[in-house]
């Protein structure tokens, strides 16, 4: 893994699981770490368990209710008001939901929170990534998704409005829009030095990403799932390496790349993937 000294990372999920395991290996290396939490408290909570596995860490808290616009958007300020560049953003953060649920914004909280959150935090901080990349040569986009399967996006029910609601149904679209949203940005920041790229972590160990739904599941995961550490090689080795500093729009699993069969690689997906997301971010 390259230092990361004087260089600023950014990594939402950091407050548990496979989250904040990057973003301890981040400011592991002398990133600044920008570490996002629900709230204040949740977020300096995620600092300071940061801090009693690096005490050098350098870490800055910053609250974000990546389910709600108007929060994402104020967070980017924030950001913003003390920071002119960002070399590292890690999407991380996402939600299982047994019941479906409205955001403020109207928005059902699974899509709302895998994927407008992905796609509003990402381009908010696409002039940040660009300065970053201007001065250092590169700046990386790090999205956590999934092998998606036979997912295919249902472009007249992306919310999950129609017939019976369950995660199964709500979820795993969420992953295969996550893969096309880093092959979109790819595309749109290419020449840039700003690279995307997503990561199948596989199975996390003892992860709260699955508290809601329990049962077999969270089982599952916490029998045959990988340490949380172990997980996060992949898109720590994104973030940092300079082996792929110039790799742009793939999905990665055990630092290899994997085939995006199917809806995957389809660009008019992408396409309309891309504009349902602008409408609903109201973004020009």
């Amino acid at each position: 893994m390259a230092s990361m000294h004087g260089t600023v990372a950014l990594v939402t999920g950091a407050g548990s699981g496979l989250g904040q395991a990057v973003a301890t290996g981040l400011a592991r290396e002398g990133a600044l770490v920008v570490v996002v939490g629900r709230s204040p408290a949740r977020a300096e909570e995620a600092a300071n368990a940061i801090r009693r596995l690096v005490p050098s860490a350098l870490l800055e808290p910053l609250a974000c209710d990546l389910s709600v616009q108007s929060s994402i958007t104020a967070a980017a300020a924030d950001f913003q008001s003390r920071h002119s560049k960002l070399d590292v953003l890690v999407n991380s953060a996402g939600v299982f939901r047994k019941e479906r649920q409205v955001t403020p914004d109207g928005l059902e909280l699974t899509f709302a929170t895998n994927v407008m959150a992905y796609f509003l935090l990402t381009n908010l901080m696409r002039d940040a990534l660009r300065n970053a990349a201007a001065a250092a040569g590169t700046a990386r986009i790090v999205n956590i998704a999934s092998r998606y399967g036979n997912t295919k996006l249902n472009f007249d029910d992306l919310q999950t409005a129609k017939g019976r609601y369950s995660f199964l149904r709500s979820t795993p679209p969420t992953m295969l829009a996550r893969v096309l949203l880093t092959q979109e940005f790819a595309k749109r920041l290419r020449g840039s030095g700003v690279v995307a790229n997503a990561v199948h972590p596989g199975l996390v160990r003892n992860t709260s990403l699955l508290k809601d739904v329990g049962g077999p599941f969270r089982l599952l995961t916490n029998t045959f799932g990988a340490p949380a550490e172990k997980a996060a090689d992949t898109a720590l080795w994104l973030a940092t390496s300079k082996e792929t500093a110039g790799v742009s729009g793939k999905l990665w699993a055990k630092r290899k790349e994997l085939a995006t069969p199917g809806m995957g690689s389809d660009p008019e997906a992408r396409r309309r993937l891309w504009d349902a997301c602008t409408g609903l971010a109201h973004l020009p």
